[in-house]
């Protein structure tokens, strides 16, 4: 057994069952290793950062990590973006990066790079195998490190003579260490709290966007008439009908000042207080007031679940209901309005769809409007760092099992990875992507005047994307996807529903 074949044994052992790709000649025989074990879907991106946004977006459905195979330092330094995205997220992934050969980097080829230092910006855990022997055996570490709550990023390098020589050891699965439980104490000073005021914010984060974490963080909230809301930017958050109608900390600066003005006391559940995404002249980094308590009950890793029950239990509240929504809302009619779009998708959406959101600036209202939805999950971009959607709606897709997703995607960004329409065509996966096409880098038009900038023409023009005009159609069928362009509500409605209808991939243009 050579040390790629040990390295697939071991991933397969350990549960890694699905590896997103883009090799070169540094990972042939992992390739090769592929044809001799079975049990391992391979799915193809044409691009490392397509790649690694699927296997973020894999994660957070499957709760499972993927692997990853990247072409030495370069390959994965395509795929950073993504991989920013994905720690952010609290996402496992274990990346299998090739390299020189053990023997062959010190001639310093031209592929020879600084692969562990661009890993470790990424990366919680990060390790280089010396031996065809050691592959398992650090394949297996590397795995436990990826699937450590609340889920990592971990980079196993492989210089290529470690996957080719002989000697490769199958290394068996190493336990998970348990989410850590809160400290009885952080939970006792929630308690005390929540009890002495009634200006208090319950603030969920990552695990703790659960149906039954916003139950019991609900139930709290309303024994001691307080308030719940999430996190500005979240990995996966169960919504729709039956889930609390959780709004979040607003992305610009203003309107999250005056959303958190009211809140003398903030309970941090799988959280930390919320800050600003830039800096700006004038305003404060902070956005919650200064003279805000802040009170740790759980930080990212832990269970927040226990923490609540435990938080419920000491200030004697009982489950109750959530309010109810209202009516599920009709399609909207005329011009495309980010409040028309929300209600359109929630009248039309199929139940337990996944919404894959990168729509930016255009999309800041949607969750006022899909409260009435069917349940669903709602994945967003969390690093900031754009060119997510495609390749998260694509892994999604693959994560999800079936699950139509819906891949709200603004026009300037899915150009950073629009290869991922390739992939849906190649294994035919039920995604529906919504291009919000309005030509301009649309969220930075707001950046200009929040940073107090002045811009002029030439300013101007580097946020047009009109000048050609991108065909999102055609981009589209050239990777094998169908499509087709829209400017009104209704007739985004009407091909929202056909593409539901169909097994594979739909793409509608919606001009805004």
């Amino acid at each position: 057994m050579n040390g790629a074949e040990s390295l697939v044994h071991t991933l397969l052992g350990a549960g890694v069952d699905v590896c997103f790709a883009n090799p070169g000649t540094s990972e042939m025989h992992f390739v090769a290793a592929l044809d001799r074990v079975p049990g391992m879907r391979c799915v193809l991106g044409l691009q490392e950062n397509v790649v690694t946004g699927m296997a973020d977006g894999y994660w957070r459905m499957a709760r499972k990590p993927a692997a990853t195979l990247l072409h030495c330092g370069p390959g994965l330094a395509n795929g950073l973006a993504n991989l920013h995205n994905a720690r952010r997220a609290r996402s496992g992934i274990v990346n299998c990066v090739g390299d020189q050969a053990t023997y062959h980097r010190p001639h310093d080829a031209p592929l020879t790079a600084d692969t562990e230092g661009w890993a470790r910006g990424v990366s919680v855990w990060v390790r280089t195998s010396q031996r065809a022997a050691e592959v398992g055996r650090d394949a297996a570490v590397a795995v436990q490190a990826a699937m450590t709550s609340p889920g990592q990023v971990a980079t196993l390098i492989l210089p290529s003579d470690t996957c080719w020589d002989e000697g490769g050891e199958v290394a068996a699965p190493l336990p998970v260490p348990a989410a850590p439980q809160a400290d009885p104490l952080a939970i006792r000073n929630a308690a005390r709290v929540l009890r002495e005021r009634k200006d208090v914010l319950i603030l969920l984060g990552g695990l703790a966007l659960t149906q039954e974490a916003q139950a019991l963080a609900w139930s709290v909230a309303q024994a001691t008439g307080n308030a719940v809301m999430a996190e500005g930017s979240n990995g996966r958050m169960e919504r729709g009908r039956g889930r609390l109608a959780l709004e979040r900390v607003p992305y610009p600066a203003d309107q999250a000042i005056e959303a958190l003005k009211p809140y003398g006391a903030i309970v941090l559940v799988n959280s930390r207080p919320p800050v600003g995404f830039f800096a700006y002249p004038g305003k404060p980094s902070r956005h919650h007031r200064l003279d805000a308590e802040t009170c740790l009950l759980t930080r990212y890793e832990a269970d927040p679940i226990q923490a609540l029950r435990a938080l419920a239990e000491e200030v004697g509240a009982k489950p109750v209901a959530f309010r109810d929504p209202g009516p599920r809302p009709d399609p909207a009619r005329g011009a495309p309005t980010p409040e028309g779009l929300a209600r359109t998708m929630a009248a039309l959406m199929p139940e337990d769809a996944v919404v894959a959101d990168e729509s930016v600036s255009f999309g800041r209202g949607f969750f006022k409007e899909t409260y009435a939805a069917p349940p669903h999950d709602w994945l967003q971009i969390t690093g900031g760092a754009i060119g997510c959607g495609i390749p998260l709606a694509t892994g999604a897709a693959i994560g999800a099992k079936g699950r139509r997703v819906v891949n709200l995607q603004a026009d300037g960004s899915g150009m950073y990875t629009l290869q991922g329409l390739w992939t849906q065509a190649r294994e035919k996966l039920p995604v529906t992507t919504v291009v919000l096409s309005n030509r301009k880098y649309a969220i930075l038009l707001g950046e200009y005047r929040g940073v107090g900038a002045n811009p002029g023409r030439t300013a101007m023009d580097m946020l047009d994307l009109g000048n050609p005009d991108l065909n999102w159609v055609k981009l589209a069928e050239g990777m094998g996807v169908e499509a087709a362009k829209t400017s009104t509500l209704e007739g985004c409605g009407d091909l929202m529903k056909q593409s539901f209808a169909k097994d594979g991939p739909f793409l509608i243009e919606l001009e805004i």
